[in-house]
């Protein structure tokens, strides 16, 4: 870990219909770290980008969310690095996942894609897959429905009743990242939420 700020992702579509899927989870959290904080996000045009540049504990943190569609996102994450001097291993990128249930969270230090296209999309762009993951379990779809469907339909009743313990949970663990490092945040929070 270097001297440089964090700078923290979160993966989600622009605009109100998209504003409550599954697929907008890491914006969400990013919107919660920012209410708990008092702050407010400010559109950044050099970046296309919405940026809040605060602190997290005593750690300086840049959060952002990409005014993008989710399959577009390497390129706006790559002017956040370049813009702000942010090395790959100094960034985090939260984002849902299909594999892990509603509610369970997992960090995560590089890896592949999964299939989820905005991962596909940032490590594409920069050329590096060894950022830093922060998995938040959306579960998979009931039925024959298509997880392509299924990410960008709204949460159902029960998960919309468990909303507020699960973006706590996150921003517990994000903060954890940024505060204690991965190894550590790792043993705090994964298989917890």
């Amino acid at each position: 870990m270097t001297d440089s700020p964090w700078l923290v992702i979160g993966l989600g579509n622009p605009g109100p219909d998209y504003k409550n899927t599954r697929h907008n989870v890491g914006a969400m959290v990013i919107d919660q770290v920012i209410s708990d904080l008092g702050e407010k996000l400010a559109h950044n045009k050099k970046v296309t980008s919405d940026v809040c540049e605060t602190r997290l504990g005593t750690k300086r943190v840049i959060l952002a969310t990409l005014r993008c569609y989710m399959n577009e996102s390497g390129g706006p994450t790559s002017s956040l690095m370049n813009f702000y001097k942010i090395p790959v291993e100094n960034m985090i990128v939260m984002h849902d996942e299909l594999d892990l249930p509603f509610g369970e969270i997992r960090i995560k230090q590089g890896g592949g894609d999964n299939g989820h296209n905005g991962l596909k999309s940032i490590r594409g762009s920069i050329d590096n897959g060894e950022f830093v993951r922060l998995r938040l379990g959306i579960g998979r779809p009931p039925g024959p429905m298509d997880p392509g469907d299924f990410v960008l339909k709204p949460f159902n009743f029960f998960e919309k009743s468990q909303m507020t313990e699960y973006l706590a949970a996150s921003t517990k663990a994000l903060s954890d990242i940024v505060s204690f490092g991965v190894d550590q945040a790792q043993n705090l929070n994964n298989g917890n939420a």
